[in-house]
């Protein structure tokens, strides 16, 4: 009887935020492609929330067969003349049809239709997160605490390069900062890279020069992480953490900021990666998703919301990933069409989208086993 009921809390507490989450995701994901391509005057077959089996569905006025599918690890449109959910286009098919029926299939559309509808599905993914980002920021306020140091710990580069309490953090790397969270986001992306921070002391400016250290942290689930860290505390005192009431136009403001630091950060913790100044176990899969979506659940819908609008981000950057079988392997064989004047062959295409899965499928064994490994210690 106790393992039943630890099964169906492990089902109610990580697999069905999971499943919400990523299926909220993958429809807003796949409505970008849906609804641009009927703008474009491209007909869609069908419409699925997950892979596999259908579970249930229904077909509508237009042709499309909407579904909910039994593996809820993705969805995908499938258009007039594709050859499978990738979008490959059937070269057969597309060889019997007329002229008017090739102009309602995906291949057949005029190129900046195609490249349109392409790209819809991943800028759904961002307009998501700044709108999940607004209204959290339009109900909640924005927390901010003033970059004030309160502590300097010993051996640290801060202590190091002669930081002291009370100096006020006013430049990094010549760039102005006014808040505390500006100075945690650019360190922690700049593990072992010359930083330049400037601070005010005595109503005198000072440049310090130091190196922050990579640093393993643990939030409150006990998830480790690798960061830069200059060895700065703020508090209550020195910080006036305080929340501060935005109106709605800046609500939006600060969502699509937040997006952007999102997208800027993905980039910065790729560049560490390949110069090895972080490790690439910290690339994670489906497992660490559920297992991340049931820690924010516990935390209120607040936090689920939050993570949602993280991984939309992350869904859309994924995306456009220049590699075939996705929308960014797509937008390049686009680009190829138009700077050649025609379409790459069918057999190009083929061998491409096959070494795209591989690559694909090759990045998805690895994050899983990351996972695996981080939850065995």
């Amino acid at each position: 009887m106790d393992q039943l009921t630890a099964f169906f809390g492990f089902l109610a507490g990580y697999i069905l935020p999971y499943v919400v989450v990523l299926s909220l995701l993958v429809f807003v994901h796949e409505m970008g492609h849906y609804l641009a391509g009927r703008w474009s005057g491209i007909r869609v077959l069908a419409f699925s929330i997950g892979f596999g089996p259908e579970i249930v569905g229904y077909t509508d006025t237009h042709g499309t067969r909407w579904k909910l599918s039994a593996i809820p690890l993705g969805g995908y449109v499938r258009f007039y003349g594709d050859a499978d959910a990738a979008s490959l286009a059937d070269g057969d098919e597309l060889a019997e049809m007329s002229l008017a029926e090739r102009a309602q299939t995906l291949a057949g559309a005029k190129l900046w239709k195609r490249a349109v509808t392409v790209a819809a599905g991943p800028i759904a993914n961002f307009l998501a997160a700044i709108a999940i980002f607004a209204v959290l920021f339009a109900t909640q306020g924005k927390p901010v605490a003033d970059p004030v140091v309160a502590e300097v710990k010993a051996d640290s580069a801060a202590f190091e390069a002669g930081v002291q309490p009370g100096d006020v953090l006013v430049a990094l790397d010549g760039d102005r900062i006014e808040t505390f969270d500006e100075v945690v986001r650019y360190i922690s992306m700049r593990p072992e890279m010359p930083v330049v921070v400037t601070v005010r002391r005595n109503e005198s400016e000072v440049d310090l020069n130091m190196v922050p250290r990579r640093t393993v942290t643990t939030d409150r689930f006990g998830n480790e992480m690798e960061v830069g860290q200059i060895g700065i505390v703020t508090n209550q005192q020195s910080g006036n953490f305080r929340i501060v009431e935005l109106t709605p136009l800046q609500a939006v403001g600060e969502g699509g900021l937040q997006t952007w630091h999102i997208v800027t950060g993905t980039f910065d913790y790729l560049s560490n990666l390949f110069t090895g100044r972080m490790n690439a176990d910290q690339l994670g899969g489906p497992v660490r998703v559920v297992q991340a979506s049931g820690q924010m659940a516990t935390l209120g819908i607040v936090a689920l919301f939050n993570l949602a609008a993280v991984l939309s981000v992350s869904l859309g950057l994924l995306n456009l990933m220049p590699v075939p079988v996705l929308d960014g392997g797509h937008l390049v064989l686009y680009a190829l069409e138009a700077i050649r004047g025609k379409p790459v062959g069918q057999n190009a295409q083929e061998i491409a989208f096959r070494v795209g899965l591989a690559m694909i499928l090759s990045l998805m064994v690895f994050a899983t086993w990351n996972d695996i490994s981080r939850l065995i210690g």
